[in-house]
């Protein structure tokens, strides 16, 4: 069952009248007609033009957190996705009108609710107003859904969805400089023939008050073209594609012209593909995305556009028009005029000084006011690997058997990565989720140093050095660095063991190993307050290399590993009913946290490793 059926609320009744309350608080510019669930400026602008748009509640922050200067001048919220009534509707008309010599335009999602009392209030209104200026209300259509095919759209239309905002912000600052109601109507309907949105989701939202459902979609499943009131889409992927190949997928919908796509190709003719197209990208959170994951997806999106000769005249990523909670991501393009163009009193330049200008609206996020096709290129990342360290100055010391000391290492890294499923469900209990998949990364950066014979079973002091070079750049965090400062320590030691030695090339011996060990494990607990028995992973680390300090007498090198081993692993086992003494598990419930009677994952980590070292 998906967890979003959890929410933040007093009453689900009482969860849209009490945004609208804390929107208004949060921008003392605006009122609210808590009856009729209207928001709107509070002092508005004498003799230009207002601008009305609203829907159901469950979409913000449109509609009303994008009331105030330079945008919308009221908006008008119903229940959660339904749209509001013709009576909500006529009263955000009459309250704007108050502030209005110059009309009222209707800005109107394309869902046959909010068109049907949208038209009727603006009829009831046209009928009752007391002179002919007064009564002029006109209403745009915003239909900008690519997903659903003209086909399935048939008389209907295509639905509305993010790309309205960028009507919003178009047309209300054409409106805030005073351009009259035909001008602010004629911009407004060329923005909203022009824009393309796509959506896609990794699973449904849900709505408060609802009984919890299942999910929707398999774990490895995502919908296209689901849209905004939790309506599925027209394709399932399973399993779903890499980011890179997902956004190609979007983005060749949004870009296709009728000859190659007649069902969605809405913006031909007048995308031509010649390398001279210019778009505004906005990139939307549908609600539940990462700003972790926003950023890569404005990364391919751009990079798509550019390689397929398409010019970017702005970005725009950010939260416009959600679905609740909805996990998933809508792309927008703005295709603007070309420059030649003469039948139209707006250029691109025009447009885009309008979508730049300020808005004093909470809903509006930042943005650059810059052209992104002309700033330079960014510099070519450094690759992940780290630079091979230089080991002419290491002394040599060659492993016992180099085949088997690289296999053990081989054997280690390949245990992490398949423990990284159990070591995430440990932290997730009592940690903060991430230890499995850090793990993973270190292992398999491991490996990858192996296949570059930079880890190569020919001087362990220089592999081992390796080993600490990987795990500080692969793994990160906490854990990554206590890896890299013990396996530090280690060669460290190892290099005086070696200096020390009479041949010119002293192999390694069981004792060495030993000695190392426990001078690295020092030279850990001067970095660390972590000290057994703690609940991390210096407990079964500490627990193994203590072990090899004190052997029975008559004990072989297999015997010692033995019992070192079975050391390690009671001490991991035993973290399960310790208290958290450094660290993130510090931090949690101790209680809860024995409950859970699940060991430390960084010690076990620990064990695995060792395990696979050794075992």
């Amino acid at each position: 069952m998906s967890n979003l059926h959890k929410h933040l609320l007093n009453a689900p009744s009482q969860l849209g009248l009490d945004s609208l309350n804390g929107l208004v608080h949060l921008n003392p510019a605006l009122s609210l007609d808590e009856k009729h669930r209207v928001v709107y400026t509070r002092d508005p602008a004498l003799g230009t033009v207002s601008l009305i748009s609203g829907g159901g509640a469950g979409h913000e922050p449109a509609h009303a957190s994008f009331v105030g200067a330079g945008v919308l001048s009221a908006a008008v919220i119903g229940s959660i996705f339904a749209s509001p009534t013709v009576s909500q509707i006529r009263q955000a008309i009459n309250l704007v009108s108050r502030g209005s010599s110059k009309g009222i335009l209707l800005i109107v999602k394309n869902y046959t609710g909010d068109v049907l009392h949208f038209g009727l209030a603006a009829e009831q209104h046209r009928a009752t107003a007391h002179d002919s200026e007064s009564a002029d209300v006109r209403t745009v259509i915003v239909a900008d859904d690519v997903a659903v095919g003209r086909t399935q759209a048939g008389l209907i239309g295509r639905r509305g969805l993010a790309g309205t905002v960028l009507v919003y912000k178009i047309a209300g600052a054409l409106a805030h400089r005073g351009g009259s109601l035909d001008q602010v109507e004629a911009l407004a309907k060329f923005v909203a023939k022009n824009i393309a949105t796509f959506g896609v989701g990794l699973e449904h939202c849900h709505i408060p008050g609802t009984e919890p459902h299942a999910s929707r979609l398999a774990v490895d499943e995502l919908e296209l073209g689901m849209g905004i009131h939790n309506e599925p889409g027209f394709a399932r992927i399973r399993p779903y594609p890499t980011l890179q190949k997902l956004v190609a997928r979007l983005l060749n919908h949004l870009t296709s012209s009728i000859e190659t796509d007649p069902e969605r190709g809405f913006l031909s003719p007048s995308l031509q593909r010649d390398g001279k197209d210019q778009f505004v990208l906005l990139v939307n959170n549908l609600g539940s995305v990462s700003q972790l994951e926003m950023g890569g997806i404005v990364k391919e999106a751009v990079q798509w556009l550019r390689s397929h000769g398409f010019i970017i005249r702005r970005v725009l990523s950010g939260t416009y028009m959600t679905s609740l909670n909805m996990l998933g991501f809508s792309l927008t393009l703005l295709l603007l005029p070309r420059k030649t163009l003469r039948n139209i009193p707006w250029s691109d330049d025009d447009i885009l000084e309008l979508l730049d200008a300020p808005a004093e609206v909470p809903g509006w996020p930042w943005h650059a006011p810059s052209d992104p096709s002309v700033s330079s290129e960014p510099t070519t990342p450094p690759t992940q690997e780290p630079v091979p360290t230089t080991h002419d100055n290491l002394p040599l010391l060659a492993p016992s058997n180099s085949g088997e000391f690289v296999s053990a290492i081989s054997r280690a890294a390949t245990a992490l990565i398949a423990a990284e499923p159990e070591i995430t469900h440990q932290d997730t209990l009592a940690g903060d989720g991430d230890a499995g998949l850090t793990l993973k990364a270190g292992g398999e950066g491991i490996l990858r140093a192996i296949e570059a014979k930079r880890i190569a079973g020919t001087n362990v002091i220089a592999d081992i050095l390796a080993i600490a070079d990987v795990v500080d750049v692969n793994m990160g965090g906490t854990s990554g660095a206590l890896y890299s400062i013990f396996f530090s320590g280690l060669a460290s030691h190892l290099r005086s063991f070696a200096q020390d030695t009479n041949p010119a090339s002293p192999e390694m011996t069981f004792q060495a190993w030993s000695k190392a060990s426990s001078d690295a494990l020092s030279v850990l607990f001067k970095y660390t307050r972590a000290r057994p028995p703690s609940r991390t992973l210096v407990d079964p680390l500490s627990a193994f290399i203590e072990a090899l300090q004190t052997p029975t007498p008559g004990s072989t090198t297999n015997s010692i590993l033995s019992h070192a081993l079975s050391e390690a692993h009671e001490a991991a086992q035993a973290t399960r009913h310790l208290e958290a003494k450094v660290g993130r598990g510090s931090y949690v419930d101790q209680k809860a946290l024995k409950e859970q009677n699940v060991p430390d994952p960084g010690a076990w980590g620990v064990w695995v490793i060792l395990n696979a070292l050794f075992g």
